[in-house]
């Protein structure tokens, strides 16, 4: 064989070699695809995380099945997405409480932020300070001026110690120079329980959980955490204009990719979610949910994270809390 031959021959095979990858990504999807979690069937992640994979199989064409993987606050999940193989059919659905615990572990099977592809954020709610009905306590200045009355702290109900709803109420009660004790259960649910029965002072939790108890009377709604009134619930203050300027402390969820997810595979994802967010359909899903629609580049989502990772980390070592 001569060497033109030869030289065209090598040429020819490495053009064949090449066919294939390129219509891979080409036709991605080519069939379903796993979203993810870290957290059970049934609750606020879960539900939001079909909304978002519903309007996604609309888009892409394929199905996108919502996948819960339990345990370990969601990191075990995160470790699992960290090992998929990056060809766009294992995605992940990320809480807030991502970067809790980052910030929380002393150590993880993964970094929280070189070790993961950030395809976009998608939804954004406030945190809603809640009483039992009939009580003492309207707003933020009655919660703080009972606080500071008695000799024992104020009982908070969070879901679990190390939670974002624990690490906030750390955060304030600082900011408030209060004494507040958080008093942590399995979920919000058993913590609602000990509320109502007026065991507990007040608790934190998201909108989703509560609004219905609210407008029934049977909780007082004392505060929302972000910096705007919260549409659902116009008449309950913010706790930046109760005298704690520039306070806003939301939760987000948002979607992620294994390490080395192709560009072309992420960004076509992050365009797709901002536009099903921005469909009156899809809106009204997520209103109802309790939730705004919030959506972004990659490297907003990223630097988010980031932000949150730094924000916790300073509260968590600034109250002393022992890490897990």
């Amino acid at each position: 064989m001569n060497r033109i031959t030869r030289r065209t021959m090598l040429a020819g095979l490495s053009a064949i070699a090449a066919i294939p990858a390129e219509r891979a990504f080409a036709a991605w999807p080519e069939r379903n695809i796993s979203l993810i979690h870290g957290l059970t069937a049934g609750g606020g992640v879960d539900v939001s995380a079909r909304v978002i994979a519903e309007g996604l199989s609309r888009k892409l064409g394929q199905q996108m099945i919502v996948e819960p993987n339990p345990g370990a606050a969601g990191t075990l999940m995160a470790a699992k997405l960290v090992r998929a193989t990056p060809d766009g059919y294992t995605l992940g659905w990320l809480p807030s409480g991502f970067p809790v615990s980052a910030a929380m572990y002393k150590s993880l099977p993964y970094h929280p932020l070189d070790d993961f592809t950030f395809i976009g954020q998608a939804i954004e709610f406030p945190f809603l300070f809640v009483t039992y009905g009939g009580g003492q306590i309207h707003n933020i200045p009655d919660l703080i001026k009972l606080a500071k009355e008695r000799k024992e702290p104020m009982l908070c109900g969070v879901p679990g110690a190390g939670t974002p709803q624990h690490l906030l109420i750390e955060y304030f009660s600082r900011l408030a120079g209060i004494k507040v004790q958080a008093v942590p259960f399995r979920g919000g649910n058993q913590a609602l329980t000990e509320l109502l029965g007026k065991r507990l002072d007040f608790l934190i939790d998201p909108p989703i959980a509560l609004i219905g108890q609210v407008k029934s009377g049977a909780l007082q709604a004392i505060a929302v955490t972000g910096e705007k009134p919260f549409p659902p619930l116009p008449d309950v203050g913010t706790i930046a204009s109760a005298g704690f300027p520039g306070f806003n402390v939301t939760s987000w969820m948002g979607m992620a990719g294994p390490p080395k997810l192709p560009q072309d595979i992420a960004s076509r994802l992050n365009k797709e979610i901002n536009t099903l967010i921005a469909e009156p359909t899809t809106v009204e899903r997520i209103h109802k949910l309790g939730s705004e629609p919030k959506g972004g580049t990659q490297d907003d989502f990223k630097k988010l994270i980031a932000g949150e990772i730094a924000q916790w980390t300073k509260v968590i070592d600034d109250a002393h809390i022992e890490r897990i």
